[in-house]
């Protein structure tokens, strides 16, 4: 084990690692790394495929929108998709395809995403991004905290039954989700390896 990586505390996520800072300086830091992490998602969600029959475009705002929480763990990654889904409910149109407001159909998948950074986060709190298969573990329960909400609210807004919305808004993307934790899986760790040969 190496020196950073011993003294690195446990419990933290990457963004702990960034030079500590207190009071106004932190929650500067704090700031932009919530402000930074909703203009990722928004700017991640901008790369968009359609899907033909389905509402749901394959993008890549829950990849970033996991990382987001990851990275910066629960509290702020809550924060940062928080806001990412405010903004964009209050008309900044940076949901998929550059899309806003409070009326769409896709928006529990946002409101899922809110969920699943803080679920990833609390996940990386515990090492969970620290390892190939723990890391696969984090990833696949965010993705399903993000379809537990967004499927059901699919189903509701486009007025269909659960298992239709499920057909649209589910199983044509389990393939390009199992691709994004493949990502995860080595991206991850390489990071925490990296901090770790940097010290």
């Amino acid at each position: 084990m190496s020196t950073a990586t011993a003294s690195i505390r446990p419990g933290a996520v990457l963004a702990d690692l960034l030079p500590a800072a207190a009071g106004a300086r932190a929650l500067a830091r704090d700031t932009a790394l919530v402000v930074g992490g909703a203009a990722l998602t928004g700017l991640a969600a901008q790369f968009s495929l359609p899907v033909h029959g389905s509402p749901v475009p394959v993008t890549g705002q829950t990849f970033a929108a996991l990382l987001v929480g990851t990275a910066l763990g629960a509290r702020r990654g809550t924060a940062s998709l928080g806001l990412y889904l405010l903004a964009g409910m209050a008309g900044l149109p940076w949901f998929s395809e550059g899309a806003s407001g409070a009326g769409l159909a896709t928006l529990g998948y946002v409101i899922g995403m809110v969920l699943a950074a803080g679920l990833v986060g609390a996940l990386a709190r515990r090492g969970a991004d620290r390892g190939p298969l723990r890391t696969a573990g984090a990833m696949l329960l965010g993705n399903l905290a993000i379809y537990a909400v967004g499927v059901p609210y699919l189903a509701a807004s486009i007025h269909v039954p659960l298992s239709r919305a499920a057909d649209l808004g589910l199983y044509p993307y389990l393939l390009g989700d199992g691709l994004k934790i493949a990502v995860a899986m080595g991206a991850l760790p390489l990071a925490w390896r990296l901090v770790g040969r940097r010290g």
